[in-house]
């Protein structure tokens, strides 16, 4: 095999030209075989494997800097760069991340997960080299959906003003390729960055500028006859206005095309755009015919692409979009927006069977959040789905386009809590701590599936903004009711009643909380188990209740403890003066979580019954010791 040489970028450039095509295919073969027993980014990874070998080929890194874009596309990069040995263990429990880590390879550069950060930090990374006197390229490699963000554009703007020399390589991955993409657009756009085009180019617009009265007239005039007939090959406009020279676009699967693309322009001292069309799932039947299904994916058979184990109970997500359908049927003042993830969401039936009442609004958390308060200034009531992670990207929009106007809107935040191999950056930990001090804001967190349809209900008949939080993966199986009720606000429920000590959890953690309850039991002691539901407003009156009653409760959440749902429950105590009352917290800590399956993660920081048995235990046990400490303590200073 070719790629059984290749453990570097030095050893890819020591290949001919002549393998790298018969490397690509190989290290399509390596892709699929891995992700189809680890599970990942299959079609988007499929897409650019040709693009990731020229621009290794032709540039050099990792002196030369490579900004992946979201990072989901970069495992032939994570091959090439010496991780070919451990990429059986992508985003398994402790080993490498299925995106760009830093301290994983010195030829990743910035760490990503989220959309749209390329631009700007290539950019940052350039104005840094200018400032230390150093000399070397950087590159920008960014998706089509990713582009359209604002923040992309952002960069675009100040790239433009500045006139570095940076690269961005726009990867279109669209379905139907562009019939601009053939021979005569390909060839026009590798003459237009060759040597004698660019310096033709160049000296053409100093003579035509020089020419006294009439040079910058007819200057423009050459432009205009130059920027048709790339209007007739690409949209390249846009880009041209913003600063750059746009170039393309090119097919992203010739890999001798790319490389002369590249290598014309890697020399520019001004900011170029290389358009590259891709197909999604290159290479791969089933992922080219549905490179969505295909986009993120559990582990497959490789020969037919059917997910090696079907879930059997339906997951939050599917439940979502259900209960979406059935609560749309009855009200027609509902509408759904997704954020370019409408099947990730669960909201792909829902478009089916309301496209009047649904909007994608692609990589644009923060444009979303903003619509939908347009909507609802009008007398409707949008349901936003957003990943947890992302919805920290229209923090602003919540702030003060939703809340501080009181608007009827619905944030269903899916895969909240630890979301598995996908990581850090995908991590659903923080919502509860940026969401719960902002004035006006409810929010909840079901215990299973059929509580999360009864919130949904709850929350588009709520007249102010609302948040709800469910985790990624299926729920308990347990029996869903046909008729949607209506929770009252703030109200928990108590599962289980007890004198010893209080449970008091929310969401995800609620099931477990009772496992560990019946194992107490079963040794002598007797343990309250509340279901909070709401984590704002709180259900004070409960909480109080059963604290007053037991003089010792746990909080249990699948959030940050800084500032989470243990942090409210003390401050509400403190609120009511209650003293004396002994506490702990269970959750996640100050840190980010690393990679690894739910289940394992769970497990790692206790948030599994074993785990909350285990530290209830504990501290029921310290609390017995500190109080027969403070007894012979008090009878010795009688004696």
């Amino acid at each position: 095999m070719i790629l059984d040489k290749v453990n570097s970028v030095q050893d890819l450039r020591a290949l001919p030209k002549e393998e790298l095509d018969a490397l690509a295919e190989e290290i399509r073969s390596e892709i699929i075989t891995v992700v189809s027993k680890t599970g990942g980014h299959l079609a988007s990874s499929l897409g650019v494997v040709d693009l990731t070998i020229a621009l290794h080929y032709a540039f050099d890194t990792p002196i030369d800097r490579i900004v992946w874009d979201v990072g989901h596309q970069a495992y032939a990069h994570k091959i090439l760069t010496g991780r070919r040995a451990q990429f059986p263990t992508l985003r398994q429990y402790g080993g490498i991340s299925g995106f760009p880590k830093r301290d994983e390879s010195p030829c990743d550069h910035f760490d990503v997960g989220h959309a749209s950060t390329s631009i700007s930090a290539a950019l940052g990374m350039i104005a840094a080299r200018d400032i230390k006197g150093e000399n070397h390229r950087v590159i920008a490699v960014i998706g089509d959906g990713s582009i359209s963000a604002g923040l992309a554009f952002e960069g675009l703007n100040q790239a433009g003003h500045l006139k570095k020399n940076l690269v961005v390589v726009l990867n279109d991955n669209e379905m139907s390729i562009s019939p601009n993409v053939g021979a005569l657009s390909s060839y026009l756009s590798r003459l237009m960055t060759g040597n004698f085009y660019t310096k033709l180019r160049q000296e053409t617009k100093h003579f035509l500028q020089g020419i006294p009265k009439v040079g910058e007239a007819m200057f423009n005039l050459a432009k205009r006859t130059e920027d048709s007939i790339k209007g007739l090959m690409a949209p390249g406009m846009l880009f041209e206005d913003l600063g750059f020279q746009y170039v393309g676009p090119i097919d992203g699967h010739n890999i001798e095309h790319l490389l002369q693309t590249f290598n014309n322009i890697k020399d520019y001292t001004w900011p170029v755009l290389v358009h590259v069309v891709t197909k999604k799932g290159k290479g791969c039947e089933f992922a080219e015919c549905n490179p969505s299904q295909f986009h993120g994916t559990p582990p497959f058979d490789p020969a037919t692409g059917r997910a090696s184990k079907k879930a059997s109970v339906l997951s939050y997500t599917d439940v979502f979009g259900q209960t979406m359908i059935k609560l749309a049927e009855d009200n027609d003042r509902i509408v759904a927006i997704s954020a370019a993830m409408s099947e990730g969401t669960g909201l792909d039936k829902f478009s089916e069977k309301f496209p009047d009442r649904f909007f994608d609004v692609g990589i644009a958390e923060s444009h979303g959040v903003t619509f939908a308060c347009g909507l609802a200034v009008e007398g409707l009531h949008p349901v936003a789905a957003i990943y947890s992670t992302f919805t920290q990207r229209a923090y602003d929009q919540v702030v003060h386009d939703l809340c501080l106007q009181n608007l009827s809107v619905t944030l269903a935040l899916d895969r909240a809590g630890l979301v598995g191999e996908d990581g850090p950056t995908h991590h659903g930990v923080f919502d509860i701590a940026y969401l719960r001090h902002v004035p006006n804001m409810v929010i909840m967190a079901p215990k299973d599936e059929n509580e999360l349809q009864h919130m949904l209900k709850t929350a588009v008949e709520h007249p102010a903004p609302s948040a709800v939080r469910y985790p990624r993966g299926s729920g308990y199986g347990v029996p869903m009711d046909q008729e949607l009720k209506k929770l009252e606000i703030g109200k928990g429920e108590l599962l289980r009643d007890g004198s010893d000590m209080a449970i008091i959890a929310v969401g995800s953690t609620v099931f477990p909380s009772q496992e560990a309850a019946k194992r107490l039991a079963a040794e002598g002691l007797s343990i309250a188990v509340v279901n909070a539901r709401f984590v704002k407003p709180l259900d004070q009156d409960l909480i109080l209740q059963v604290a007053r009653a037991t003089g010792r409760i746990v909080t249990v959440e699948e959030h940050s403890l800084q500032g989470g749902f243990g942090s409210a429950v003390l401050e509400c105590l403190d609120a009511a003066g209650m003293t004396g009352i002994k506490s702990l917290r269970i959750g996640l800590p100050d840190s980010y979580i690393e990679h690894g399956p739910q289940a394992v993660l769970r497990k790692k920081y206790g948030l599994d019954a074993d785990g909350i048995y285990g530290k209830v235990k504990e501290f029921i046990e310290k609390s017995r010791l500190k109080a027969v400490s403070q007894i012979a303590n008090i009878r010795a200073m009688d004696v």
